[in-house]
């Protein structure tokens, strides 16, 4: 331990001396690489003797202990730095670090409006549209179908007349790896939907524009929404066409519906994707037990 701990010390010096490290990331890189010392001096090993195994247990060590994905991570940086110094100065013959892998970070939740945020949504940009003014209209009918079917902002810009089927029951997506799937259409969006369709021309896109694509960018979809959002007293920042996205898979799952469904809807390869709304599910069913559980605060 005395031998590592010159080690470190060594390497905490070229750190200062030649990349200019400042006081207090000096600091930490000690903090965490006398942990790391330490680990290796439980069953007896020194730095210089560690191999891929040593640090492949030094991080599951890590994760038993709680510690976070990203701290962890910086941890690995910290004798990743070292183990290359003590190559370079000839202390060690080789690294042990080398493809070791850095700990992933969790996917953090999604943001979500809640029903009453996405109703005065839909409720301003629904009185905006009675004006009549055709951005407005557009705007109110994205909304509307985005709401009612949770497309990617990708698919829904570039959405084209021949995918809406009977009398816009349905729409026929064409998603991720050219995998097709029917979403339905909701009394609300389908009526927006046919009062658009016959108030425009029979252009190839639902939502067309001028430009290369030929459709509505995404990036305009986002900027107006984003303005909508301000008019409506809503956080701009909370806003955005992902977000009605995840507010459309929730709150279908905070009313029952099954998982396997909004896999499909959402068009998901992977269950596993679509399970991270089940986290936003437990969250609200926390709240409700919070609120009125007899035995819960004040209730």
């Amino acid at each position: 331990m005395i031998r590592d701990g010159h080690l470190i010390e060594a390497f905490l010096e070229m750190m200062s001396a030649e990349r200019g490290a400042a006081a207090n990331t000096i600091e930490a890189y000690r903090r965490d690489l006398l942990d790391y010392a330490g680990f290796l001096a439980g069953p007896g090993k020194a730095i210089s003797d560690a191999g891929r195994a040593d640090v492949a247990n030094y991080l599951a060590h890590l994760s038993a202990q709680g510690l976070a994905a990203s701290s962890a991570a910086r941890r690995l940086s910290a004798v990743r730095q070292l183990h290359r110094f003590l190559v370079s100065e000839g202390s060690k013959g080789d690294d042990p670090t080398r493809i070791v892998s850095a700990p992933k970070p969790g996917r953090g939740l999604p943001k979500v409006l809640s029903v009453e945020e996405v109703d005065r949504l839909l409720k301003c940009a629904e009185d905006e549209a009675a004006g009549g003014d055709e951005s407005e209209v557009r705007l109110y009918v994205l909304l509307e179908l985005l709401y009612a079917t949770g497309l990617r902002v990708s698919e829904l810009v570039a959405l084209e007349r021949k995918a809406v089927r009977r009398e816009a029951e349905h729409l026929t997506i064409t998603g991720k790896g050219g995998k097709e799937r029917l979403v339905p259409l909701n009394d609300r969006a389908k009526d927006a939907l046919v009062g658009w369709l016959e108030g425009t021309d029979k252009d190839k896109f639902v939502f067309p524009a001028k430009g290369a694509e030929g459709h509505l960018a995404r990036q305009v979809f986002a900027r107006d929404l984003k303005r909508l959002a301000a008019r409506a007293g809503l956080p701009v920042a909370k806003v955005s066409p992902h977000v009605l996205r995840h507010a459309f898979a929730s709150h279908l799952l905070q009313n029952g519906a099954d998982l396997r469904v909004v896999q499909m809807l959402l068009g998901h390869a992977d269950i596993s994707t679509t399970q991270i709304y089940t986290h936003v599910l437990d969250a609200h069913l926390r709240k409700l037990l919070e609120d009125h559980h007899p035995l819960s605060g004040d209730a």
